[in-house]
């Protein structure tokens, strides 16, 4: 992940790595953004001055969740994502959902159905419902993207925040 200093001082991500001036580069993990924030590496890194927000991993993750929300959201006004629990159940009955999204505050049992039909489809809970509704403009606590380029979007930037979640004892046992 690339961090750039803004001109007032500030330290912010740079998720596109494509801002002016001299980046810094931390591993994209929760943990390692908070420790480089907790050392005060960024000034070193920098050779500068640098203001780091105590909440830089928050936006960093906030970053990361608006990016595959925003995918989301793409791929529902293509026409290539589904909500609702019937027309999930259909798209990953008939072989055509690539990712299967349940809210992670969803019902167990809704979540599980689907989840037992999902078959090779890779499976997110990594948004609340609110969150899932906004970026799909209608209520879902269901969603499926098809295969396809959509799907392919959506995955990367999911994992992306998954991998930026993760913990390094999670990591260590996949």
């Amino acid at each position: 992940m690339r961090f750039v200093l803004s001109p007032d001082g500030v330290v912010a991500p740079d998720f596109s790595a494509k801002l002016p001036g001299r980046g810094a580069w931390v591993t994209a993990r929760r943990e390692m953004v908070d420790a480089a924030v907790k050392r005060r590496l960024f000034a070193r890194a920098f050779k500068a001055p640098a203001n780091t927000p105590d909440d830089l991993g928050a936006q960093v993750d906030a970053g990361f969740a608006r990016a595959a929300l925003s995918a989301l959201g793409l791929a529902r006004r293509c026409g290539d994502a589904v909500t609702g629990f019937e027309k999930v159940r259909a798209a990953l009955k008939g072989g055509k959902a690539a990712v299967l999204i349940a809210a992670s505050d969803g019902a167990d049992d809704g979540c599980g159905k689907l989840s037992a039909l999902a078959g090779s489809a890779t499976r997110y809970a990594l948004f609340l419902r609110s969150d899932l509704s906004a970026a799909l403009g209608q209520d879902a606590v269901h969603a499926a993207v098809m295969k396809g380029p959509s799907a392919v979007r959506f995955r990367k930037a999911a994992e992306r925040l998954v991998a930026f979640r993760a913990t390094t004892a999670a990591a260590a046992t996949e």
